[in-house]
């Protein structure tokens, strides 16, 4: 078994949703298509998939991503669009 593969802004952008008040969980090492971070705030539930630079969603993050049904799941790639998110929500 490999180690799982994180972006280069993952601390980065975790450090700051903490900050920021909310509650965050790595399912990095999860694969198979599941976002990186569960992520709490405000009584909403959101799934967040960290991207850097010109990396694109894998296929099984493409399929995660189709058929997922539950809570907010969003793409975020640096710090500014993750705190958007819960600014939105």
């Amino acid at each position: 078994m490999r180690a799982a593969k994180v972006d280069q802004n993952h601390a980065e952008i975790v450090k700051a949703l903490r900050d920021y008040g909310a509650m965050v969980w790595s399912l990095a090492s999860v694969g198979k298509g599941v976002p990186d971070l569960l992520v709490t705030h405000n009584g909403t539930t959101i799934l967040m998939e960290i991207k850097h630079g010109k990396n694109k969603l894998t296929l099984d993050q493409l399929k995660f991503h189709a058929e997922w049904t539950g809570s907010v799941l969003c793409v975020v790639t640096d710090v500014e669009s993750a705190i958007r998110v819960l600014k939105v929500i």
